[in-house]
């Protein structure tokens, strides 16, 4: 996280902490998120932003010079491809503050993740809670 300060409350708070500039990318990565899995229930974990549907399904976070999105890409070959110039440490993803987001390409990894989820809840036989 950008700062030392608190963990905060809500993803309304966390983005809050952030300069307007900033804020405006991840308010839009938020919306993105959301309308790619508008059934996910946002939380905090690990003290930044997280969807949850049937489990974790993204997480996202900004830092000085980039935006982090989680958990890295796997199980589908063309969008491994896709993202492999954003991936960092671990294949998490890093999104420089300083060139274009690719949001179109962030909704494509929900819902490839909202994919995911759901196959791994119905192999344990749950249902399509958050």
């Amino acid at each position: 996280m950008a700062t030392s300060r608190k963990a905060p409350a809500s993803i309304d708070d966390y983005i809050g902490g952030f300069p307007p500039d900033v804020q405006s990318i991840l308010e839009r990565i938020r919306a993105t998120v959301r309308q790619a899995a508008p059934e996910a229930k946002e939380t905090i974990s690990y003290a930044i932003p997280c969807f949850n549907l049937n489990g974790a399904l993204v997480y996202f976070a900004a830092f000085r010079h980039h935006v982090g999105f989680y958990p890295p890409v796997k199980g589908d070959a063309g969008l491994e491809k896709a993202v492999s110039k954003y991936a960092g440490e671990k294949g998490n993803l890093r999104f420089p503050l300083d060139q274009p987001i690719p949001y179109a390409l962030i909704a494509r990894i929900v819902r490839l993740r909202v994919k995911q989820n759901q196959l791994k809840a119905a192999a344990k036989g749950k249902g399509s809670e958050g």
